[in-house]
């Protein structure tokens, strides 16, 4: 199925907003039932939709439009000087992307992760359920990207391959690396990624400008914003 016009969605009822306070949210969902192809998932990433585990789904929430899809145009990418340093603290990791499975060393990392800097979101405290279903429930073109220091894991992102770039779908890194910015550092390379694979984008998910969880996203330049079903970029 990749015709979007006969798609069933569902709309979740209003719920506490995950990133801005005293406001309520609405998500809307694709049909869980209903199979989506890499085409579709293609398509609908490009209107601004996001993945989590076996559900695809964006923001629609009233009178409020603050998540703004966001991703990286990786032929135009601005290489800074802050990046270049980023890698260079890091040369010393190895990378490899590996498949999706279930890693006990991946599992000890993202419950560290989670008590060490999300003790105030909904995934806290961890569980291996949870894990499982939001990370490892993935597509056939999902893969992990493993950062090793040594022996130990230090992090590792989720990624998914579409038709016209990567999604990065999540990050989770020590917290006994504070200084390293383990998180630039996956999105560098997912952008590099990007570029061996001749793929133009990166999408990065939702960008909220009052939210500082989000602020990060604007350290990657050129970013195009999905603004009222169109791709732009700010001046």
């Amino acid at each position: 199925m990749t015709n979007l016009r006969t798609l069933i969605f569902y709309a979740t009822p209003e719920h506490d907003c995950s990133y801005l306070p005293d406001r309520q949210a609405v998500t809307l969902f694709v049909d869980p039932s209903l199979p989506v192809s890499d085409t579709l998932y293609t398509r609908l990433s490009q209107i601004g939709f996001r993945r989590s585990g076996q559900h695809y789904y964006r923001p629609k929430c009233h009178n409020c439009q603050a998540c703004v899809p966001v991703r990286v145009p990786v032929w135009d990418f601005e290489w800074k000087r802050t990046h270049r340093r980023v890698l260079k603290a890091n040369a010393h990791l190895t990378l490899q992307n590996r498949p999706v499975d279930f890693y006990p060393e991946h599992f000890d990392l993202y419950c560290r992760y989670i008590e060490a800097r999300h003790r105030d979101g909904d995934m806290y405290p961890p569980s291996r359920e949870q894990y499982d279903s939001f990370l490892l429930d993935a597509r056939p073109g999902s893969f992990l990207m493993e950062f090793r220091e040594h022996d130990a894991v230090v992090c590792v992102a989720v990624v998914d391959r579409l038709q016209d770039g990567l999604s990065a779908i999540y990050t989770f890194f020590s917290p006994d690396h504070p200084r390293n910015s383990l998180g630039t550092l996956a999105i560098l390379h997912q952008i590099h990624q990007c570029q061996l694979f001749s793929l133009p984008y990166l999408y990065l998910g939702y960008w909220i400008e009052h939210s500082p969880k989000m602020a990060y996203k604007n350290r990657f330049t050129p970013l195009e914003y999905y603004i009222n079903q169109e791709w732009r970029r700010k001046d």
